[in-house]
């Protein structure tokens, strides 16, 4: 997926600050189904290019594109759903395949908005990357939910099989959705997203940690409280243990990678001997 423009990122802002008054104010129960139509819809515009480029037309009239939402989807989607849509097809955007991005974009923040109202969003974000390492750990694994041949309904039942009611019913949908439509992406890179937008939700940072052995509660205090003096802003720890770095840690936010294992140090030794 490429950057959005201007005017697509100001449209999508605008979405975002409807989403989470329609959050704030809906019943949990409405928000799942509200997620789920989102996708739906992504997948719509995903396959149908005619239709995608009709609602992000910027020289077709805004009442003329609402018109054709309204013909196609406006009775196969509830009133949330039709409240978020309608303005966007009405607003301006700078490309049209910003559109069915956008729109997914909405239908995460919807799904985590239930994991928020329902206190489990803490969860849902180590769920998500738990799995990621599971993928990691499962080459085959992996290769099978990211068929491309494979009939979706088919990876979706493999996917329930792993983890069936094991997760939080939030991490389950989000799972769903990526395994059904990956959009181009590998399944680790959408889990990955997924991890960072959990944290995003919660105004957080995501510090991945690499260790030699599991932390300890303390340790893991002291390095979030760490981690959070240096970038300001609060980090959710998400740790995977290595015992060939023998000791120290790497630690990466973003883009950002700081390396203090003694496997580094060793590395670079021997780099400088053979120099």
């Amino acid at each position: 997926m490429t950057t959005p423009g201007a005017a697509s990122r100001d449209t999508l802002a605008a979405g975002i600050s409807a989403l989470d008054g329609i959050i704030d104010r809906a019943r949990p129960e409405e928000l799942g189904p509200l997620a789920d139509q989102l996708a739906a819809v992504t997948a719509l515009l995903d396959q149908e290019a005619g239709l995608r480029r009709a609602l992000a037309d910027p020289s077709a009239d805004p009442d003329r594109r609402q018109a054709l939402f309204d013909r196609v989807l406006g009775r196969q989607l509830d009133a949330p759903a039709l409240e978020l849509l309608r303005p966007l097809v009405r607003e301006r955007w700078s490309n049209a395949r910003d559109l069915p991005d956008a729109v997914e974009a909405l239908g995460r923040r919807a799904a985590l908005g239930v994991a928020e109202r329902s206190g489990s969003l803490d969860d849902v974000e180590d769920q998500l990357f738990r799995f990621g390492r599971i993928l990691e750990g499962e080459p085959r694994l992996r290769l099978a939910l990211e068929d491309q041949t494979a009939p979706a309904d088919r990876k979706a039942a493999l996917l329930d099989r792993l983890i069936g009611d094991r997760v939080d019913p939030t991490a389950r949908q989000l799972l769903d959705q990526a395994v059904r439509a990956p959009r181009g992406r590998s399944l680790e890179s959408a889990v990955a997203q997924l991890v960072e937008l959990a944290a995003a939700r919660r105004e957080r940072y995501v510090a991945y940690v690499t260790a030699p052995a599991a932390l300890t509660d303390q340790q893991e205090r002291r390095l979030t409280a760490a981690l959070a003096r240096i970038y300001d802003r609060q980090v959710s720890l998400q740790v995977t243990v290595d015992p060939q770095l023998l000791g120290g840690l790497v630690v990466r936010v973003n883009d950002e990678v700081i390396d203090g294992s003694v496997l580094s140090r060793l590395t670079a030794l021997r780099q400088r001997m053979a120099g």
